[in-house]
């Protein structure tokens, strides 16, 4: 029964207002467009993205910049000096030159899972100052730096900023936007990393014509941590997170900003926020057991997994660490090499506004279809260029019409991802989890990310030197099985309110067994 005095909309009314949930059912739509306080909230909160895309683009400009190897690692430029008459594959072959980029991930794995408990208990803005504070420390002790250990040091600084700061971020945004337009306002963080790596390709180009140009490099890292720091003083949290800590005033002022003014649907919203705060809430203590153990929590459990070891198997992330180097390795000058990169960077900025474009429109497996089977192609055509003309033993020669080829189809692997795993892999795990799990499984997804991140930049250039060409057809095969994974096992979930989102995992053909079981056990236990 209803109650009485409670405003009830017409059934027609309530018929418009329902979006059909991709895999057959249908979910509420509360309505709410793109407001002035939804778009500014979600661009500040995306910018921390700048801070990942600057650390990303400048570590591998500076590795391969003559001064700082000098300093640092002057190992590295006896082996440059001995390149044309050695191997290709391993002049850039050093763990402590790994350990200078790796070393960030290690802080930043550590620091995604502390920002869990730390996001439940203070807030997503709270979480976004720590993150700015950490990075702009780590960029001052870097940019200092006159020993290694300053700069190591230096580096698990940045790595806790950018622990804190991912792992707050997407859910942030995700909280914040409507549904319909949920995927496109999630883009922006990729945007702003990729920003950030264009910017600092750029800002390394300039700077390597001069001995200190590494310490500007370095040092301007603080520079985005000033803008996500500043910016975060102006937002409020998001509704859900003050619904968590017993806010509810301010949590519907909060939805009514951003809603537009308009208390129709912002009612029903907070109504479904509250029902879902409120059921995480009776169960808070136990999300990891319930996330590890529960049979109906096993595709948030698999997908916490398997896109952050998916999207790390791309190569896309070495790729854009080492890219100067690995141009550098193909044949092309200091000064090429770098602008290489830049090119790398505009390419994937370009690839993105794309997806931006279409990812609400046509939804998220048609892009992951599509940048999968683009970057198998890439790959295996670096593989044989490479294996062709440096030959197995990398003392060949590479013509330079041949590293051209290297740098389009590099630029056109970039673009792949640029349209599917790179924005999505900020947007799904974002809008798949429910609130009870929401932050823990956003903090499996960074510090599995940020754990191959180490794993991956520690190894890259060990691996190249290895197994040389065959390293690229490497990450060719493993493209191949993620698309093919995400193509069968991953649920569309373009348009779907976050409240809703347990429906298209029980209308999927592999997950309904699960989360259907679930549902009948939850049952059960209630009577």
């Amino acid at each position: 029964m209803e109650e009485k005095g409670e405003a009830s909309q017409p059934i027609e009314e309530m018929a418009e207002n329902l979006v059909v949930v991709p895999n057959g059912g249908p979910a509420p739509d509360y309505g709410g467009g793109l407001t002035f306080s939804v778009v500014m909230s979600c661009l500040v909160a995306a910018s921390g993205g700048l801070i990942f895309g600057y650390d990303i683009g400048i570590s591998g400009g500076v590795s391969e910049m003559e001064p700082f190897l000098k300093r640092f690692f002057p190992h590295v430029l006896e082996r440059m000096a001995e390149a044309k008459k050695g191997d290709n594959y391993c002049i850039y072959d050093s763990q402590a030159l790994a350990a200078f980029t790796s070393s960030l991930y290690i802080a930043g794995l550590v620091a995604s899972l502390v920002a869990s408990r730390v996001t439940r208990a203070l807030g997503r803005q709270a979480v976004m100052l720590m993150g700015g504070a950490f990075f702009f420390a780590g960029a001052a002790l870097t940019g200092a730096a006159v020993n290694i250990s300053m700069l190591i040091i230096g580096r698990m600084l940045l790595g806790l900023g950018v622990g804190f700061t991912n792992q707050a971020t997407p859910l942030f945004v995700a909280e914040m936007a409507p549904p319909r337009w949920r995927g496109a306002l999630t883009c922006g963080i990729q945007f702003f990393l990729t920003l950030g790596i264009l910017i600092a390709n750029i800002i390394n180009y300039f700077t390597a014509r001069v001995s200190w140009g590494w310490r500007v490099s370095l040092g301007l890292a603080g520079a985005p941590a000033v803008v996500i720091f500043v910016g975060a003083l102006f937002l409020t949290d998001t509704p859900s997170s003050l619904m968590m800590r017993g806010q509810a005033d301010r949590a519907r002022a909060v939805l009514l900003r951003a809603r537009g003014g308009v208390s129709a649907g912002v009612d029903a919203e907070l109504k479904e926020i509250s029902r879902t705060v409120k059921a995480a809430l009776e169960s808070e203590d136990g999300a990891f057991r319930r996330m590890t153990t529960r049979r109906g929590y096993r595709p948030y459990l698999v997908f916490a997994v398997a896109l952050p070891v998916f999207t790390q198997l791309t190569g896309v992330i070495v790729l854009s660490f080492f890219s100067p180097l690995v141009f550098r390795t193909v044949g092309f000058g200091s000064d090429a090499a770098l602008m290489g990169a830049i090119i790398l960077g505009a390419v994937n900025m370009g690839s993105l506004l794309v997806s931006t474009l279409v990812i609400d429109r046509y939804g998220r497996k048609v892009l992951f279809m599509v940048g999968g089977v683009q970057m198998v192609i890439c790959q295996i055509a670096i593989a044989w260029i490479m294996g062709t003309q440096l030959g197995k033993s990398g003392e060949s020669a590479m013509a330079r019409p041949y590293a051209v080829a290297v740098l389009v189809f590099t630029c056109l692997h970039s673009a792949g991802f640029g349209v599917s795993w790179g924005p999505l892999f900020w947007v799904v795990p974002s809008e798949i989890f429910p609130v009870d799990i929401r932050s823990l499984g956003q903090a499996i997804n960074m510090a599995i990310c940020l754990g191959l991140d180490f794993v991956q930049t520690q190894s890259f250039l060990a691996m190249l030197c290895r197994f040389r060409y065959a390293t690229f057809a490497y990450y060719a095969a493993w493209v191949a099985v993620m698309t093919v994974f995400v193509a069968l096992l991953l649920p569309e979930t373009k348009g779907v309110p976050l409240e809703s989102m347990d429906m298209v995992w029980k209308q999927h053909w592999f997950w309904k067994r699960f989360v259907q079981d679930e549902g009948k056990s939850a049952g059960a236990e209630m009577t």
